[in-house]
């Protein structure tokens, strides 16, 4: 008996006086004083605030654990002991040094200030070894998204007094390791070279030094197998898969190596289109009418998704909100077809709980929430979502994007959480250039895509050339007053001396505008103009020229309209359709003068031989019509080489002469009221390695200019007369923008219109 009591009491005895936090039991008991050394940074106060503990409190063995955790937690401290001396508490902490500074050795590719913004550590803060370990992997992440997988970093630390440290990151950067070639295994229907226009990934080319976009980065390797399979399924190859993508380094280590290893499929038509509803309420006699596809076209699941978004707005519309409309897709492999029924049902009673948004620093977040076209409370609709995500990631002020669901607070409700990852959206641009018609020219160029991190638009520019300055600023609010209404004002002073012509002109404009869809594939501009103009200094000029800079400086105003129609598929890549467009304008809202300016053109595009060649044809025309005064140089039409290649601005259309005769004195070219031109074209590779970003191209072109309402004897070719030229072209893609390069040859002129056999352009698409 008297041994058992012994056991017992020396069991107490170590329970309560020889206690460590890792021993102890679950007993509570009374803890007594807490006392704290070691630290000289942090007070003691701060320490058993961290803690959770109090003297004279009644605490059980789980509760010190658990402050013992708190205190280690806080990453301020090496080390961490709780001892207790009977009831009596001491915590001894050996403090983290803090950070005294930071410096980068061996750094060229970034600066010194780019590398600090990747890291978490800071001078002044406490060091962390495992915040160390985090600025290790973002720096060498930085350095593996800029090409340099052979980067190293190195850190140092270096003691200092009073418990301080310098942390030095030693970087070897070496060299940027391109894409060398990116290859296709299993592709039949498309080449190698038109798969490669799909990826965001490019090889390294003949401007490796200026392009980043040849640099391998692994999160583009996931955006471009998307891109693939949505470029296949476009176009009818609903079964496409990629088996396996391999990226494999060079023997030398200075390039990748990446193969697609695809499986096409077979090609599927659109088959039999049918509606059919799970709904009572819901009849299929409603909406048979709103179906637009034709059995026959290729099938697109894109194509589908805007017929589904369709019949959900019309449900909606008629108040059924809650149901949905499912896609049930069967095959029929005999003749390649995939029928499609379009089911209504029920979905989820679900609403917006709130929309969550993160990631945007510089970025409002109403320029995110906008792109939502429901707001909390409103009944929640996956594919409205989706749209929304699509929306976003097309403001392209983000290099990633992300929009998912969650369940909310009720069964009933959703949490729509929106991350984003912003991306640089201004540019300062210097530059020179030259044109046949300008000359040598230098541009400065300011543009900011997101100002004041609104969403808008905002640009300066600066053009100069050997007869003529250009000032330009432009503003556009994408949504203005409402998600779909946009408005811009354009402002812009331009002076010619002498260009393609005897005499100066000064045209100062001031042009605010809307725009506003009037569906998926079509808008209209609204715009009013204030419009000064002035012609001076004359040269040798006939009667006509001389008259209207008799006018002096004319004020004028005016509204108009541009209709546009674009029937082009972009998001498939195919951009195979129709462009219209139909634009006037109304001069007379003051002054002396009133007319009316139209303006159309009808463009389609059609990618041939496996979409290798791309075929162009193009009208536009023009009718300028004044009903009190005349018109004048300024707003009549002129046929360049954007319009009629082969000849330069003045080159073609009425013109007034001595006597008739242009060999002697003035030739002044008078432009015309009537346009009409016809554009044929077809590009085409060249056969030039893709990383040289070289194609070719041929062109026809046919055009007249003709018309004059104030005219005399001396103006020639003022009934018109067709002129035709051909060419050939060369495009080049470039870090400063397409470049087109034209060579061409008249085919019909006449005697005294001036021809241009090369001029070089910034390559524009309609």
């Amino acid at each position: 008996m008297a041994k058992l009591i012994s056991v017992f009491l020396i069991s107490l005895f170590c329970q309560f006086f020889l206690f460590e936090p890792t021993a102890l039991s679950a007993n509570t008991f009374k803890l007594g004083s807490i006392s704290v050394e070691g630290n000289n940074r942090l007070s003691d106060e701060a320490i058993l605030n961290y803690s959770r503990l109090k003297s004279n409190a009644t605490i059980s063995s789980e509760d010190l654990n658990s402050s013992y955790n708190k205190v280690l937690d806080t990453g301020l401290f090496k080390d961490v002991v709780f001892k207790q001396n009977g009831r009596n508490l001491t915590i001894t902490v050996e403090e983290y040094p803090t950070v005294n500074d930071i410096f980068f050795e061996g750094n060229k590719k970034f600066t010194d200030e780019k590398l600090k913004s990747f890291i978490v550590t800071e001078p002044n803060l406490v060091f962390n070894p495992v915040s160390l370990e985090e600025d290790l992997t973002a720096l060498q992440t930085a350095y593996k998204n800029s090409g340099r997988f052979s980067a190293r970093v190195q850190p140092k630390v270096i003691n200092r007094s009073n418990n301080r440290v310098d942390l030095i990151f030693e970087i070897y950067e070496g060299s940027v390791v391109e894409i060398e070639k990116i290859n296709f295994v299993g592709n039949r229907e498309f080449s190698d070279r038109r798969l490669r226009r799909v990826l965001s990934s490019k090889q390294a080319g003949v401007l490796r030094k200026i392009i980043m976009s040849d640099i391998l980065i692994e999160e583009k390797i996931s955006l471009d197998k998307r891109r693939l399979a949505d470029f296949y399924r476009s176009r009818g190859f609903a079964d496409f898969r990629i088996n396996d993508v391999n990226t494999e380094l060079s023997e030398e280590k200075d390039g990748f190596f990446i193969t697609y290893n695809i499986s096409e499929g077979p090609k599927f038509a659109l088959g039999e289109v049918k509606l059919r509803s799970n709904v009572k309420e819901v009849l299929i006699s409603d909406f048979k009418n709103f179906i637009s596809l034709i059995p026959g076209e290729t099938y697109s699941p894109k194509l589908i998704q805007n017929e589904i978004t369709k019949l959900e707005e019309k449900l909606q519309a008629r108040g059924f909100e809650f149901v949905r409309v499912r896609p049930e897709v069967t095959r029929n492999l005999n003749s390649l077809t995939l029928n499609v029924d379009l089911v209504f049902e029920k979905g989820d009673r679900l609403f917006v709980e709130r929309i969550d948004i993160s990631g945007n620093v510089a970025t409002l977040d109403r320029v995110l929430r906008r792109q939502f076209f429901i707001v909390e409370g409103d009944p929640f609709n996956p594919r409205e979502i989706k749209a929304a995500s699509d929306r976003i990631r097309a403001l392209g002020l983000f290099s990633d994007t992300s929009v998912t669901t969650r369940p909310g607070s009720t069964g009933s409700q959703i949490i729509i959480d929106v991350k984003v990852t912003e991306t640089p959206t201004g540019s300062l641009t210097f530059g020179a250039g030259y044109s046949s018609q300008a000359g040598l020219g230098a541009l400065v160029e300011y543009s900011e895509r997101n100002f004041l991190g609104r969403g808008q638009s905002l640009s300066f520019a600066i053009k100069t050339g050997k007869d003529n300055q250009l000032y330009e600023v432009s503003f556009f609010e994408p949504m203005f007053l409402r998600n779909d209404l946009g408005f811009g004002l354009n402002f812009s002073v331009k002076d010619t001396k002498k260009q393609n012509a005897a005499y100066d002109t000064e045209i100062v404009k001031v042009q605010p505008y809307v725009v506003y869809p009037l569906g998926e594939r079509s808008k209209i501009k609204i715009d009013y103009s204030i419009l000064q103009t002035d012609l001076s200094n004359p040269g040798n000029v006939g009667s006509i020229i001389t008259s209207e800079v008799n006018e002096g400086e004319v004020l004028s105003s005016s509204v108009g309209y541009v209709f546009s129609h674009d029937t082009r598929l972009y998001k498939t890549g195919s951009n195979n359709g129709v462009v219209f467009k139909l634009g006037q304008k109304f001069t007379g809202l003051g002054g002396d003068k009133t007319a009316m300016k139209t303006t159309m053109k009808v463009a389609a595009q059609r990618n041939a031989f496996k979409e290798d060649v791309k075929l162009t044809a193009e009208f536009e025309s023009g009718l300028l019509t004044y009903t009190t005064g005349n018109s004048s140089v300024i707003d009549r039409f002129f046929l360049g080489s954007r319009k009629m290649r082969g000849f330069d601005a003045g080159g073609i259309g009425p013109r007034e002469c001595l006597n008739r005769n242009c060999e002697v004195g003035n030739n002044d070219a008078l432009g015309g009221e009537n346009f009409a031109v016809v554009r044929f074209e077809a590009e085409f590779p060249l056969g030039l390695p893709d990383e040289y970003g070289m194609t070719g191209g041929l062109f026809y072109d046919i055009g007249n200019l003709w018309s004059l309402n104030n005219s005399n004897n001396d103006v020639l070719y003022e009934d018109g007369s067709w002129r035709q030229a051909i060419g050939a072209s060369i495009f080049w893609k470039t870090p400063i923008g397409p470049l087109r390069f034209n060579f061409s040859d008249v085919l019909k002129k006449e005697q005294y219109d001036r021809d241009e056999a090369f001029d070089l352009t910034i390559s524009t698409r309609f």
